[in-house]
C-alpha cells in the first residue's frame, strides 16, 4: 500500500512545476506591462519638459517686448517735468516777463530782419504769398528768375500760366501760386493802380493774402507795425505761456496786448529769429538759449551746452542764412549769404 500511494504521489510535482512556470510567465508579463507603462510615463515626462523649454523662449521674448513700455514710460518722465514749469503770474507780472524777454533777443539779433529777398513792395508781398509750404530760401532761390521776367504787377497779369508755373516749380503748389500771383498781379493793375495798398483792409482782399502776409508788408514794405504769426511765433509764445491760443487771429490779439504797439514789428522778426535758430520745434538747444533763465519751458530740450550748440542753425551755427541778398548788418554779425538755387 505504501508503494502505491508513492506512484500515485509523483504525477503531482509536474503539475506543480508547470503552475509555477505559468505563475512565472505571468510575472514577467505584468513586469513586462509595467516596464511599457514606466517608458510611456518617461517619454510624456520628457515631452513635458521639451514644451516647458519652448515654452521659455516665448516668456523671455514677451518680457523683453514688454520691456520698452518701461523704457518708454522712462522716456516721458521729462514731458511731466517741463509740465511742472507751469507758472501762475499776473497780467503785470507777464508783461515785465515778456517785454525782458524781448529786450534779451534784440541784444542777441540786432540784425533781425525779413528773410525774403524784395526791392520793393510787390516784389515783397508775391515773394511772401509764394513762402506758404517751403522755406525762404527756396523762395529767394526762385524769384529772382520770376522778376527778371515779370518786373511789374502788368507783366505778371499778363504772364502765360504755364510759363509761370515751371518758374515757381520749385516752391511746391505751384500750380496754386501761380494762379494766386497772377490773380494778386491782375487785382492790383485793376483796382490800384499798378500799386500795393498800404492799408491792412485792401491787402486782405487779394488773392492769396491773409492777415499774416499783409502784416509782413505793412511792417516792412511801409513801416507800419505788425505781428506776423508764423509757425515760429505761435510756438515760442506758446512755450513762453504768453498764451495758450492756437488760432492765429487769437495769438496775435494776445501777444499785441502785451507789447507797445511800436514794437509789434521788430518783435515778429526777434521770436522768428529765435525759432529758427535756438529754440526748434522738435529739438530745442536750451543749453545754449539767452534767455533760459526766464523760460518755463527749459528742459524741453538739450540742456548740455556743447550739445546744445550743435543744434544751433544758421549765422548761430556758422552756416549761410537763407537771402542770397542781407542786410549788411547780418553781414557784419557774421552771417553768410544763400547760395543761389543749384549752386553747390
Amino acid at each position: 500500500m505504501k508503494t502505491t500511494k508513492a506512484a500515485k504521489s509523483t504525477p503531482v510535482k509536474p503539475v506543480a512545476k508547470k503552475a509555477a512556470k505559468k505563475a512565472a510567465q505571468k510575472a514577467t508579463a505584468a513586469s513586462g506591462k509595467a516596464t511599457g507603462v514606466a517608458k510611456k510615463a518617461t517619454a510624456t515626462i520628457k515631452k513635458a519638459a521639451a514644451a516647458s523649454k519652448k515654452a521659455a523662449p516665448a516668456k523671455t521674448a514677451a518680457s523683453k517686448k514688454a520691456a520698452p513700455a518701461k523704457t518708454v514710460a522712462k522716456k516721458a518722465a521729462p514731458a511731466k517735468t517741463v509740465a511742472k514749469k507751469a507758472i501762475v503770474e499776473s497780467h503785470a507780472a507777464l508783461v515785465r516777463r515778456a517785454r525782458r524777454i524781448n529786450r534779451e533777443l534784440a541784444e542777441v539779433y540786432p540784425y533781425a530782419h525779413p528773410e525774403l529777398d524784395f526791392e520793393n513792395p510787390f516784389q515783397l508781398v508775391i515773394a511772401t504769398v509764394l513762402s506758404a509750404q517751403t522755406t525762404d530760401l527756396r523762395v529767394n532761390q526762385t524769384t529772382p528768375g520770376l522778376f527778371a521776367k515779370y518786373p511789374t504787377p502788368e507783366d505778371l497779369a499778363a504772364a502765360n500760366p504755364e510759363e509761370v508755373e515751371e518758374i515757381l516749380r520749385p516752391t511746391g503748389f505751384f500750380r496754386a501760386k501761380t494762379k494766386s500771383v497772377i490773380g494778386l498781379s491782375k487785382a492790383l493793375a485793376e483796382d490800384f493802380g499798378g500799386e500795393v495798398p498800404g492799408r491792412l483792409e485792401d491787402l486782405v482782399k487779394l488773392p492769396g493774402v491773409g492777415r499774416k502776409t499783409a502784416f509782413v508788408v505793412l511792417g516792412n514794405a511801409f513801416g507800419r507795425p505788425g505781428i506776423t504769426v508764423d509757425t515760429h511765433f505761435g510756438r515760442l509764445v506758446r512755450r513762453w505761456q504768453w498764451t495758450d491760443e492756437t488760432d492765429p487771429d487769437k495769438v496775435e490779439a494776445a501777444v499785441g496786448a502785451l507789447f507797445p504797439k511800436s514794437e509789434w514789428t521788430m518783435l515778429s522778426h526777434h521770436v522768428i529769429f529765435h525759432g529758427r535758430r535756438i529754440c526748434h520745434a522738435r529739438k530745442p538747444a536750451c543749453g545754449a538759449c539767452p534767455i533760459a533763465p526766464l523760460c518755463p519751458a527749459y528742459g524741453e530740450g538739450e540742456t548740455d551746452p556743447e550739445k546744445a550748440r550743435k543744434l544751433l542753425k544758421y549765422e548761430k551755427g556758422g552756416f549761410p542764412g537763407q537771402r542770397l541778398n542781407p542786410p549788411q548788418s547780418y553781414l557784419d554779425a557774421g552771417g553768410i549769404p544763400a547760395p543761389p538755387l543749384g549752386a553747390g
